[in-house]
């Protein structure tokens, strides 16, 4: 075993190492967003050579995309369980649950937000605009939901994606209007 290998750790494969770095990245992009970001950050982070994460991803883009696919696939890997776990009729409340719990993770949920901000790029739209579609196709189908119900769902989803980014639990009590944001169960309830 070489001097690396053992003060590292055991010697990661090419497919873990790039889970690894994905990981790192999302927080990366996050933060910064697909121009703002360093490479050589994310690298030395990772502990890897810039070349290196050239070789494994190409270019920053290729890497912003896989974390991208990261965080979508998180999502749906949320409503599948949510939905099969679900009592009959209850998979979109469910899912809606779910979603909730997946934004307390300001790492992935910002980095999501920058997928959306990035879409000037056409590339990235396709990408973004593919998962999307994804995730949509799977809520109605896991759902059995009509179109405009599926709508909603995701419209309410968007909102609180703002209300999370913008971390209103946080200064909650601060400005009034904000009160009811960090807590929209009865929000939420009204619009049913």
């Amino acid at each position: 075993m070489s001097a690396q290998a053992t003060s590292r750790g055991p010697r990661q494969s090419a497919a873990e190492r790039r889970e690894a770095i994905v990981g790192i990245a999302l927080e990366h992009f996050g933060q910064s967003g697909l121009h703002g970001t360093s490479t050589e950050a994310i690298a030395r982070e990772a502990g890897i050579s810039q070349p290196y994460l050239f070789r494994l991803f190409g270019t920053k883009k290729e890497l912003f995309l896989a974390c991208c696919e990261r965080s979508s696939q998180r999502v749906r890997d949320a409503f599948e369980r949510a939905a099969a776990a679900a009592p009959p009729g209850q998979a979109m409340p469910a899912m809606g649950q779910a979603y909730r719990a997946l934004l307390q993770d300001r790492r992935e949920l910002l980095c999501q937000m920058q997928s959306y901000a990035a879409c000037a790029d056409p590339e990235i739209r396709a990408a973004v605009r593919h998962n999307y579609g994804r995730l949509v196709e799977l809520v109605g189908r896991l759902s059995g939901a009509a179109e405009h119900e599926v709508w909603q769902f995701c419209a309410k989803g968007m909102l609180l994606n703002v209300v999370a980014s913008l971390d209103l639990l946080a200064d909650a009590g601060e400005e009034p209007w904000t009160r009811p944001w960090t807590d929209p169960s009865d929000l939420l309830a009204r619009m049913a």
